[in-house]
């Protein structure tokens, strides 16, 4: 999971922007516009240039849409959001809509006068995206429109420079293959599908193949830029040259050319005009690629991203490096779990100071880059908005007879690591204890299960959920994300998710394990760690190959809310089985006091 940034409370500036937005829309004859909230690269994160969904309604979630008519205009969420959009978005100015009640498309098809133009930024859409949005504008009698420079870019006075921040080299003792070997295993799948070359536009793709990391963007160690990797090996880099400093230009060696992002698109035209077969990802490159290869007669192949699955599956020594990363975040993760064990009876920790105090003793290792997310502390009702993030407005102190659910994650350069705990402070209730429980079955089945090769994760999402259903219960986000190596926390493009996926699970990948629940104005529960597929043990008197997952997190669950009576002992013995895990692991790597609180917490059920 992971989370938002502070509300804007004044809606007034809302208003003005919006009608600048619409003033320059006419001045341009067009009679609406689509703010999606994406950048140039499609990432979750982006940098504050590239804000202008937030910019325009308020709404600072990770993921949305507006579309603005000239009368009419909207916000889409997903329900992760459903509850933050009403409190950031002003319902006069734009109807807030759960994008699974109606999509974006629906409601152009519904809302789009005959005969209007409905403008795109093609830097801010996927083929896919924009092949619905045309299809729903044409339903309307309308036409969707390509436009050059963003319009709304063209109001927004006082819009934040393109970040500038240096990219450094990955060392190979935590990438573990040298980037050389990564261009020649890339370079050979193209030559094998008759390829000459690919383009690249996710900066995350571009950081594994090269092993460069940076800080353009918050939480995700990116250097924002365009490649284009070609079937010699060679690599052509398209990155502000201001970026890179000697050491970064002797790291990237005589096989990577180096030149600016503007001249990407250039170099995709010399590319067509070259008679070249290029390949580019549908679900994740900007539509001004395809139409830059298309009109200057490239052979375009519309295919999966050639880094993506490699990337996922990580190598013997990023799948070391995530285990030591998640000991040592394991060991501050549970000293925090002691200090608020202490310290919230009294009464006097605020959802704010919990994060702070966690951000403290992972700082206290030495070596931690960043947060790989926004953490999320809830206590009681706060707890059950799924990507809540506390500001000054929004922060209550723990109560007892509460839950709080804290969501939280590091950077580290051998790892990245998301894990969730829910605690309850005091006495919680037998409901909680009910609900936490059917979660807990659902994480356990997860963990332990065996699947054979070619299993997805939407074939396993409802192993997750079976418990919380048998109760009438559900949960409305997915229950596992990929998740990089000292890269995105939410990495494709694996998923254990409802939502059909049809990338198998393979060794190497790792995923989050996180079912949950949540009663609106009530509490939150989410338990949540990160696990490996792992080639599992044979299955006694099996006739197949079976896959399993390793579990890398390692931290204390909370035992005052498992009822032991919903546990079946298969259940009982694995919950007991993992808290030895956890006390054995951390013990050498915590002080005298926390010793002693892991001791009681990790005792048998």
């Amino acid at each position: 999971m992971s989370a938002v940034s502070p509300l804007h409370t004044h809606s007034a500036p809302h208003e003005t922007r919006l009608a600048a937005l619409r003033a320059e829309l006419a001045r341009r004859g067009l009679d609406g516009f689509l703010v999606p909230r994406a950048d140039e690269h499609q990432g979750e994160y982006v940098p504050a240039r590239a804000e202008r969904l937030a910019w325009l309604t308020g709404f600072t979630g990770s993921a949305g849409n507006a579309v603005v008519l000239r009368e009419l205009a909207a916000v889409f969420v997903d329900g992760r959001y459903t509850l933050q959009v009403a409190t950031q978005v002003d319902g006069g100015l734009f109807a807030r809509i759960h994008s699974a009640d109606q999509a974006p498309s629906d409601w152009i098809a519904a809302n789009l006068p005959a005969g209007a133009k409905l403008g795109y930024d093609p830097w801010l859409h996927t083929p896919n995206e924009v092949e619905k949005l045309k299809a729903a504008a044409e339903k309307a009698k309308g036409h969707l429109v390509a436009v050059e420079g963003n319009p709304l870019d063209a109001v927004w006075a006082d819009q934040p420079a393109p970040p500038a921040t240096p990219a450094l080299p990955h060392d190979i003792a935590h990438a573990g293959v040298a980037s050389a070997d990564k261009r020649r295993q890339i370079a050979s799948e193209l030559a094998k599908a008759g390829e000459d070359a690919a383009a690249l536009t996710l900066p995350e793709s571009i950081a594994w193949l090269l092993n460069i990391r940076g800080t353009d963007v918050p939480h995700t160690p990116l250097p924002l830029s365009f490649a284009i990797v070609n079937a010699d090996a060679s690599v052509s880099l398209f990155i502000d040259p201001a970026k890179l400093g000697e050491a970064t230009r002797r790291h990237l060696g005589n096989e990577v050319s180096v030149a600016a992002p503007g001249d990407f698109l250039p170099a995709l035209a010399a590319l067509g005009t070259a008679g070249k077969i290029v390949r580019a990802d549908p679900a994740t490159a900007p539509v001004a690629v395809f139409e830059q290869l298309q009109r200057s007669g490239a052979k375009l192949v519309r295919a999966a991203d050639p880094c993506l699955l490699p990337k996922a599956c990580k190598n013997p020594v990023e799948l070391q490096g995530s285990r030591e990363a998640h000991r040592r975040d394991g060991a501050a993760v549970t000293r925090f779990l002691a200090w608020l064990s202490r310290e919230a009876p009294k009464g006097k920790v605020d959802e704010l100071t919990a994060s702070d105090r966690l951000e403290a003793f992972r700082a206290e290792t030495g070596l931690l880059r960043d947060l790989s997310f926004d953490t999320i502390s809830g206590s009681g009702p706060n707890g059950a908005i799924v990507h809540y993030r506390a500001t000054e407005a929004t922060n209550r102190l723990m109560q007892p007879g509460e839950l709080y659910l804290v969501d939280s994650g590091a950077q580290y350069l051998d790892g990245t690591t998301d894990i969730t705990r829910t605690i309850a402070i005091g006495q919680p209730s037998a409901e909680m204890r009910d609900r936490f429980t059917r979660v807990l079955k659902g994480h356990i089945a997860i963990a332990t299960t065996r699947f054979p090769k070619g299993t997805t994760g939407s074939q396993l999402d409802a192993l997750a959920r079976l418990s919380l259903w048998q109760g009438g219960l559900d949960y409305d986000h997915g229950t596992g994300h990929g998740v990089g190596s000292y890269l995105s926390v939410h990495e494709g493009p694996q998923r254990i998710s409802k939502a059909g996926n049809t990338i198998a699970l393979q060794p190497g990948m790792i995923v989050s394990n996180e079912p949950g629940y949540y009663k609106t104005g009530a509490y939150g529960i989410r338990i949540e760690n990160l696990v490996a597929v792992t080639d599992a043990a044979e299955v006694p008197g099996g006739e197949r190959p079976m896959m399993g997952f390793e579990t890398l997190t390692l931290a204390p669950i909370d035992r005052a809310l498992i009822d032991t009576t919903l546990l079946m002992p298969e259940e009982r013995a694995w919950m007991d089985g993992y808290h030895v895990r956890v006390r054995e692991t951390l013990t050498p790597l915590l002080d005298e006091e926390t010793r002693a609180w892991l001791e009681d917490a990790t005792r048998p059920l």
